[in-house]
């Protein structure tokens, strides 16, 4: 429906009258953000009292599990409600078939278990991907041409979501954009007991440039030695794809879709969370996150300003929550 204005004319209607004062202008402000809006995605390495800067991510380190949990304890502290976990595997644990990944002992699956034990009212998310377990970077089990195999790659995701699940995580977040791998999910979850073990996928994730300093955090970039993933990830091109993807996904089982991008596609996030109803979620990527560290590295940009300015606009355009990793700078701004 196109908008009409049931105002008056100006100066019957003047505009900047809500705007003259601090207090008119917090009672009509139309979204809120507090730090129950974050999801914190964090970097987890092998050791003990490790600690490794993402060069590509500055102020952005991968940590040992005991270094996590440190961390952890600051994000309930700030009120962060949740965690986002992205192991960093050793080049020796890589494979082709990415066994590691459904490892019981295996590096999330411990780091889980430590993070319950010390925080358990701390919402515990895991990626089910298989890039970081692959020697070829990619998300899931290939040919002999390199094309990815779907329903082979579902039956690992199956099996690493039931390890994470039964290592005791709240939610697991398939991010591999297999067809079919939500609903496959959800019964083994259902099978085994799991039924509160939320689902939020990686519903509308596009074949972005702007991963690259991701994929260098994790390990991966070079694995994929310039390939892509276009085949299984979405065209930056198309929106109604979209609601197409985070609708099956919705059927299968999900409990919560997220966009990925973030920012440049705020667009697919106004659309889903409008035209399904569905707590819908964004991720602030890597890219984004390094194009304005280097504006605010500059001077060009200030930061606590334009930080908490692009994660207000996640939520204007109808985020419930958003994964950034400004949460832990954000969340203490708002203090």
């Amino acid at each position: 429906m196109a908008f009409e204005s049931t105002r008056g004319a100006f100066p019957h209607t003047r505009m900047r009258r809500l705007r003259a004062s601090d207090f008119a202008r917090r009672l009509v402000r139309e979204n809120a953000l507090s730090p129950n809006d974050f999801i914190y995605p964090v970097f987890v390495l092998e050791g003990e009292n490790q600690r490794e800067a993402v060069p590509s991510m500055p102020g952005v380190e991968r940590l040992s599990i005991d270094l996590l949990v440190e961390l952890a304890g600051e994000m309930v502290s700030l009120g962060i409600p949740a965690i986002a976990l992205f192991p960093v595997v050793p080049t020796e644990k890589k494979s082709l078939l990415a066994e590691e990944a459904y490892n019981a002992d295996g590096l999330a699956q411990r780091a889980v278990r430590a993070l319950k034990q010390a925080q358990p009212e701390l919402g515990v998310m895991t990626d089910i991907a298989l890039d970081p377990f692959t020697t070829h970077g990619q998300d899931g089990i290939i040919d002999d041409q390199g094309y990815v195999l779907n329903d082979r790659t579902t039956e690992v995701l199956v099996q690493q979501a039931a390890s994470h699940a039964a290592a005791g995580a709240d939610v697991v977040a398939p991010s591999d954009m297999m067809d079919g791998r939500i609903g496959a999910i959800r019964n083994v979850l259902e099978d085994a007991g799991h039924v509160n073990t939320l689902i939020m996928s990686y519903a509308a994730k596009y074949a972005s440039s702007y991963y690259g300093p991701f994929r260098d955090a994790v390990g991966s970039s070079g694995n994929i030695k310039g390939g892509n993933k276009f085949s299984y990830q979405m065209d930056p091109a198309n929106s109604d794809e979209a609601l197409h993807e985070c609708a099956l996904d919705l059927q299968e089982g999900a409990d919560m879709i997220m966009v990925k991008p973030g920012m440049p596609y705020l667009d697919i996030v106004r659309r889903v969370s409008e035209e399904l109803k569905a707590p819908t979620f964004a991720y602030q990527v890597s890219g984004e996150y390094a194009m304005h560290m280097a504006a605010f590295e500059h001077g060009w940009l200030s930061r606590e300003a334009v930080m908490l300015e692009s994660l207000m606009s996640f939520k204007r355009a109808g985020c419930a929550g958003i994964l950034t990793y400004f949460a832990m700078d954000a969340a203490r701004a708002l203090q």
